[in-house]
């Protein structure tokens, strides 16, 4: 934690691998399937996020962390000493997420490896190094305790997605996540302007930077969401509109064809009565 090298390394090194390195070597392999690694990836990453979630709650959060203003508490005390070792462990969360891109790229979901998921990936162990070196704790850890919380549900669709066909049923809470999502960024750019605008003391230029990460965030999320939620409630009212033309025309056909058979009865010549 001397120097943010070893940091930026890990992450070029990732980049290199899951954009050059990995497809180079499964270009002419098949998909790998690694049912049970992703369920117990999933679910050591849905353990790890709920501790995380717990130690920020009694760390600060629910030990009298303020929602508007919350500096950070550099002495050395037991609250002080938890939420900062709290910190170096979310740091080396988010180098563990690397895998979520290794596996994309090990069973060739490139559809998946987006910019979205690349940026996100990419930066925030480096936001996390920063955090755990300088800032380990008040206001720049309110991100962090959300979004430990909005992993939690992450890793766990996630589980339940890698447990087979039979587990399907229970994933229709996909879009859920996404609006969650997005709902974090909303709640961090909020926090940050009611930071900048008071006179709350935590280093506004940090506060400025998480702003600015929030909202980029927010519009690549909500860029996400519109691009993919919006196209299928549109494709899927197209497809309702198409198959109730459809059956109206079958009925309309069927009128007339009925309409066609009456009509060449009455038209036959009634036999003479005896």
């Amino acid at each position: 934690m001397d120097n943010p090298l070893p940091t930026v390394g890990m992450v070029l090194t990732y980049l290199a691998w899951v954009l050059i390195i990995g497809p180079t070597y499964m270009r002419d392999r098949k998909p790998m399937q690694l049912t049970n690694t992703l369920f117990y990836y999933n679910l050591g990453q849905v353990l790890l996020s709920a501790y995380m979630f717990y130690e920020h709650l009694m760390a600060g959060w629910a030990r009298g962390y303020s929602l508007t203003c919350q500096p950070v508490d550099y002495s050395d005390d037991q609250l002080s000493r938890r939420m900062f070792n709290l910190c170096y462990i979310y740091y080396l969360s988010k180098l563990s997420e690397f895998a979520d891109t290794v596996f994309f790229v090990l069973r060739k979901k490139k559809s998946q490896i987006s910019y979205l998921h690349l940026y996100h990936h990419s930066l925030t162990p480096i936001e996390a190094w920063i955090l755990t070196k300088f800032l380990a704790g008040g206001n720049a850890t309110l991100p962090n305790i959300i979004n430990n919380f909005v992993h939690t549900l992450m890793y766990l669709y996630y589980m339940l997605s890698a447990m087979g066909p039979r587990y399907q049923k229970y994933l229709f809470w996909k879009q859920f996540l996404t609006e969650l999502q997005i709902a974090q960024f909303v709640i961090c750019i909020g926090h940050a302007i009611n930071a900048l605008l008071t006179d709350c003391a935590f280093p506004k230029f940090i506060t400025f930077l998480l702003l600015c990460n929030a909202s980029i965030f927010f519009v690549l999320f909500m860029n996400f969401y519109l691009e993919n939620y919006r196209k299928q409630a549109t494709a899927k009212a197209a497809q309702q509109e198409a198959t109730a033309l459809a059956a109206s025309s079958q009925q309309e056909h069927q009128q007339q064809q009925q309409q066609q058979q009456v009509v060449s009865v009455e038209s036959l010549p009634l036999k003479k009565q005896q």
